[in-house]
Order: C-alpha cells, then sequence, then structure tokens
C-alpha cells in the first residue's frame, strides 16, 4: 500500500528511513544527518544500515551523480522492497535537496516500489 506523509517529518512507526546519500557513507547534512538517528553508518553510503537505507545520489567526492548513475541504485531499492514485503519504508525526497533534481525528475523512479510513504509531492508521479 502506498501512503504520503509530509515532507520534512520522520517516521512515527518501525519503518525503514530511505534517504538520499553519497558514495562515500559521510552522513552529513540533510535526510542522511537526520538517518544518523536510524541507524545509519558513518561511511556506508548504500543500502540497508540499521532501520535505514541509503541510495546514493552524489559519489564519492560529494559531486552530484546523473540521474543514469542514481537510476540502478532506485531500481535496485524498488526490487529490495518487493523481496521484503514484510518491511515498511518511509521514503524522504531523494535527490531533490542537496543533489538539486526536481521532483519530476526522481520520483516516477519510484514507480513499483511497494509499502511505501512517500512525501506528499511525489503523489503526482508516484500515482500516474
Amino acid at each position: 500500500m502506498t501512503i504520503f506523509h509530509s515532507d520534512g517529518t520522520l517516521p512515527s512507526d518501525n519503518s525503514i528511513f530511505v534517504f538520499g546519500s553519497n558514495l562515500a557513507g559521510i552522513h552529513g547534512a540533510g535526510a542522511a544527518a537526520a538517518a544518523l538517528n536510524f541507524g545509519a553508518k558513518w561511511g556506508k553510503g548504500v543500502g540497508l544500515s540499521g532501520k535505514t537505507y541509503a541510495i546514493p545520489t552524489k559519489d564519492e567526492n560529494i559531486k552530484t551523480m546523473r540521474l543514469s548513475a542514481i537510476r540502478p541504485y532506485i531500481e535496485e531499492f524498488v526490487q529490495f522492497t518487493k523481496d521484503h514485503p514484510e518491511l515498511r519504508f518511509f521514503v524522504t525526497r531523494i535527490g531533490c535537496g542537496l543533489a538539486g533534481y526536481t521532483d519530476g525528475q526522481i520520483a516516477h523512479l519510484f514507480k513499483g516500489a511497494v509499502n511505501c510513504s512517500f512525501a506528499q509531492e511525489w503523489r503526482p508521479y508516484i500515482e500516474k
């Protein structure tokens, strides 16, 4: 089931906090900094860690990655949601803050993910 939440809020349940990261795993700002409170590990910029799931939008040098480089990580996450129906995911506006992409450029890439709560701003792109 897909639900939506207000941007900037945090999960109030046992959901996995899904955030935009960098390949260096330096979680110094934005949702990545908040992810440290949910078990994100410094130095791990991809995948599951604690009650978090990191999707890189920046490279090892903290430079924004091209959408073509981000897409496979999002596809991997979408498959992960399908492989783990017992989990719930709270997805932040990945790539739409410090990485500088628009909601329209990123949100539609998450179509097909299951058991997710997305930011309200993504509703038009997820429900299309």
